[in-house]
């Protein structure tokens, strides 16, 4: 992947994971609590992935079973 394309990917990454954490913060304002598990779900992958793109890859976290 060329320089500029990863930028341009780990830019829009930040954008998509700051949207996410305004929009956790309006709904818990609003008293609407969305499933926790769903958004932490959808934040490690973000985060994964933009750790990747930008050479900071941090340990894989423990895999969570449900009983």
């Amino acid at each position: 992947m060329s320089t500029s394309k990863r930028e341009e990917v780990s830019s829009h990454l930040r954008y998509i994971r700051q949207e996410l954490r305004d929009l956790d913060q309006m709904l818990n304002e609003d008293g609407l609590i969305p499933e926790l598990t769903e958004l932490k779900e959808i934040h490690n992958s973000l985060d994964a992935l933009y750790q990747l793109l930008a050479g900071k890859i941090k340990k894989k976290p423990k895999p969570e079973f449900d009983d």
